[in-house]
């Protein structure tokens, strides 16, 4: 069986170090934070554990930021949202799944294109 590893982009490092900051003091920070552990683990466990998005539906800023071919969509807390893509890993034996994002429901209803009603 192939290990998995998992990496964070640079804005999802961003958000996960302001998310470690604000968790002391504020519930909600918390909450997130703590989901995105438990959903890095169940990544790690399963690396299709997330919703599959069509390939015409990922942006193109990941497109060509991050040559990403597949995406994954994990529901967090208050309508937060984690993406990740699979690639191989640099042994024949590892799947690297790489967290391209971790956002807020506007900012991911902003990246897909969706209008707020």
């Amino acid at each position: 069986m192939k290990s998995v590893r998992v990496k964070l982009s640079p804005e999802a490092e961003e958000v996960y170090k302001h998310l470690n900051e604000e968790a002391p003091t504020s519930k909600t920070e918390r909450m997130i934070l703590k989901a995105v552990n438990q959903k890095v683990e169940l990544i790690k466990a399963n690396p299709h554990y997330g919703d599959p998005l069509a390939k015409n539906l990922i942006p193109e800023e990941y497109l060509l930021k991050y040559g990403a071919t597949n995406l994954f969509r994990v529901e967090l807390p208050v309508f937060w949202r984690m993406l990740y893509s699979l690639t191989d890993g640099e042994s024949e034996v590892e799947i690297v799944a790489f967290i391209l994002d971790v956002i807020d429901h506007k900012t991911y209803d902003k990246k897909f294109g969706y209008r707020g009603k």
